[in-house]
């Protein structure tokens, strides 16, 4: 039996922090989702190589979500040869999960604005919903209308409610404030090239797991 109303969230997670698990945990609540799989990306058209391999990158979040019962690792990308682009993945997800199966592209207010200059964007409306979470003093409205067109056209023709993520497939945008922990990567990498704490700012087992391996010692 098909789970009911999933959201996905990818990214590199070089290396996956507490703002990554606190974003999913606001959707999982906020969308009335049952279950939210992490897509580490393997090779990003939009961004720089990451810092480590992306089998290193997979193996932190699986450490990371391991005690969380409605949080799945999904490693189709990791495996992927090539350039991963979100249309393909979730065209394999739809092709494997049904047509009738609602499923939620997670993302945050940043990334919602910069959709159209992903590949084959607007086919993202034809395979799922996508749900963007804002911070507190960011909101769409105040900034859509700066936004390409055909961008705006989709945002004012698909803006739907909570409840739609589940009755429906896909198709839909919603949009959720979602309180920002101010923790990022990049902060991350830097503070363990100097030797400096990370605690608290990402799972403890992550932590442990870049002492390890010595990762992102010369960033």
């Amino acid at each position: 039996m098909a789970i009911k109303a999933i959201g996905i969230l990818g990214g590199t997670f070089d290396p996956i922090h507490y703002g990554h698990l606190r974003l999913a945990e606001e959707m999982l609540e906020l969308a009335g989702l049952q279950q939210i799989r992490f897509i580490p990306a393997g090779t990003p058209p939009h961004r720089d190589k990451p810092q480590v391999s992306a089998e290193q990158r997979s193996a932190m979040v699986k450490l990371a979500i391991a005690d969380h019962a409605s949080f799945v690792l999904d490693e189709r990308e990791v495996r992927r040869a090539g350039k991963c682009y979100t249309v393909d993945t979730l065209r394999e997800l739809r092709a494997e999960l049904g047509a009738q199966q609602p499923i939620s592209l997670l993302m945050g207010g940043d990334a919602f604005l910069q959709l159209h200059t992903w590949h084959e964007w607007e086919q993202l409306f034809e395979l799922a919903h996508i749900v963007v979470g804002y911070r507190p003093g960011f909101t769409i409205e105040e900034r859509i209308s700066s936004a390409p067109a055909r961008l705006q056209a989709q945002y004012r023709q698909r803006l739907c409610a909570a409840t739609t993520l589940r009755e429906q497939a896909y198709g839909g945008i919603a949009v959720m404030g979602i309180p920002k922990l101010e923790i990022s990567a990049t902060v991350i990498r830097s503070r363990v090239a100097e030797q400096r704490s990370i605690r608290y700012l990402l799972p403890n087992v992550v932590a442990e797991y870049i002492h390890q391996h010595q990762l992102y010692a010369s960033c």
